[in-house]
């Protein structure tokens, strides 16, 4: 029995080791990049139980990735190797501390030839949560194909869904392909977690008690807007609130930060300790999350996340 399913690319990432134009820049990093990984990483460093899969170039760039995600304590049984197509790359271009461009490379990559009969319908039923992202269903028609079909199999099975917009525009022709595509996801979702500016593209709406409006006309049961430093709103039937966002000195790499929030939201939910707290995890993991470099790296063990909650307790109640 897992507690979350989650699915999508997971690339190579290759990091400067120094800021500046990448012209300029002459030894790289490997990492590990991927939000569906993210999240699953960063919900098995917290102590649940998650399982990723994909599909990924048999290559050395592919074995690495299984390799890295499945030492994270992540199940990747159901992980799928493609003979012609190859892994997907990625690289950072630090311009400078906490202004990042990303620049892909995975066209054609085995991750974009993932279709529905690839699913494993009993592995997405042993789920309580299947997580996905709007980054899968830009991939390709075929990934928006198994998208859809993987909503329906947990669906059938009673297992909740969780839809983050993640929007990534450049992988769409235009916005408001993007809107069309993913609103229909999204109305097929029982929550969903959306940064403000997403909740604007999906519902056209402005005010985050509007975009949450919105959505649960649609029947979507539970609804987050990340508002980035200012915190995040969250609504749920008669149960409404708005969490502050935890203090953040330096941010060094934002790029991660709303995977991180997931998975902090998400712990917090299946260990049933309410909306409000589990929002209020969500917003302290991604805090940590945009203090380091790396899309991962800053996902912190349940032990170092008490650590910070407890210190932020105790500076609340010196305010009181």
């Amino acid at each position: 029995m897992l507690d979350v399913v989650t699915f999508g690319e997971s690339m190579v990432l290759f990091s400067p080791e120094r800021p500046g134009r990448l012209r300029h820049v002459h030894s790289y990093s490997k990492q590990l990049g991927g939000a569906e990984s993210n999240v699953a990483i960063g919900l098995s460093r917290l102590g649940m139980k998650a399982g990723w899969f994909s599909k990924l170039g048999r290559d050395e760039f592919g074995y690495y990735i299984q390799s890295a995600i499945q030492g994270e304590g992540v199940d990747t049984s159901r992980v799928l190797f493609d003979e012609q197509s190859p892994t997907g790359l990625y690289l950072k271009e630090y311009v400078r501390e906490g202004m990042v461009n990303v620049m892909y490379y995975r066209h054609m990559s085995a991750a974009s030839q993932m279709s529905p009969i690839d699913l494993d319908e009993s592995y997405i039923a042993s789920a309580k949560i299947l997580h996905i992202t709007g980054i899968t269903p830009a991939l390709s028609s075929s990934c928006a194909e198994t998208v859809e079909a993987a909503i329906d199999k947990a669906r059938r099975h009673g297992v909740k869904v969780v839809f983050d917009p993640n929007i990534r525009l450049k992988l769409f022709r235009s916005k408001g392909e993007a809107s069309a595509v993913l609103r229909k996801i999204a109305d097929k979702s029982d929550i969903v977690l959306a940064g403000k500016g997403e909740g604007e593209i999906l519902t056209g709406y402005t005010e985050v008690q509007e975009i949450a409006a919105e959505f649960h006309r649609t029947g979507v049961e539970t609804v987050v807007i990340k508002m980035e430093d200012k915190g995040a709103y969250f609504s749920s039937g008669a149960e409404k609130g708005m969490v502050e966002a935890f203090p953040v000195k330096h941010v060094i790499d934002p790029v991660g930060a709303g995977d991180g929030f997931a998975a902090g939201f998400l712990t917090s939910l299946l260990r049933e300790e309410g909306l409000t707290q589990a929002v209020k995890v969500g917003n302290a993991v991604g805090a940590l999350m945009v203090q380091s470099y790396g899309d991962m790296e800053g996902l912190p063990t349940w032990g170092e996340l008490q650590e910070v909650l407890n210190e932020i307790n105790d500076t609340e109640q010196v305010r009181r």
